[in-house]
């Protein structure tokens, strides 16, 4: 991956931008602190985000850290991670967050996040265990395929083991919310 200035300072500067906007927004949603008018506005800026990220991803393919630098890059993967609401687009992101990993442009850390992120909200089991779900008793995993040779999987990406992770979660993340509204934890570092 490359240390020079990023070819598109102004596309680097919306995408963080956006990116901290949303998770501000989020913080405090996770915490139970908006109403429902705020809430809404969350979900504009959720997908307000996707269609900015849509435009970058088809003028520039996916914006890794020659295009846009390392910090930038790293919002883009946090916008397509929360563009729930647009399953083929999260999956198109995937791919594209793939291509720029095979050419060194982008994290692979990255890449297993938001494929797994795509697998979950198109119904399916994840690969990497990097998805859970928060609710007012656990923070549960998401279910997995082939719980027994994940943490291979894991490491061939540069993750922790399983049990790591999810203990690092357990302490970063107070279950919140009603006991029938489970939500899924979207983990912004790599865990």
């Amino acid at each position: 991956m490359t240390t020079d200035a990023p070819q598109r300072p102004d596309l680097a500067r919306e995408l963080i931008f956006r990116a901290a906007e949303s998770a501000a927004h989020r913080a405090k949603r996770v915490l139970d602190q908006l109403d429902s008018v705020q809430l809404g506005r969350g979900r504009h800026t959720e997908h307000a985000n996707t269609a900015v990220l849509r435009r970058i991803l088809t003028e520039h393919d996916w914006p890794g850290h020659r295009l846009v630098g390392p910090e930038a890059s790293r919002a883009a993967w946090t916008i397509a991670l929360h563009s729930d609401d647009d399953p083929a687009f999260q999956r198109a992101a995937a791919t594209l967050l793939e291509r720029a990993v095979q050419a060194g442009d982008a994290p692979i850390k990255h890449w297993a996040h938001l494929h797994d992120r795509a697998l979950v909200t198109n119904g399916r089991h994840q690969e990497f265990g990097t998805q859970h779900r928060l609710n007012i008793h656990s923070i549960q995993l998401c279910p997995l395929r082939v719980p027994e040779s994940v943490d291979a999987r894991r490491a061939s990406v540069g993750l922790p083991p399983l049990a790591d992770a999810l203990e690092a979660v357990h302490r970063r993340y107070t279950p919140v919310g009603s006991a029938d509204e489970a939500r899924t934890v979207v983990l912004d570092r790599a865990a």
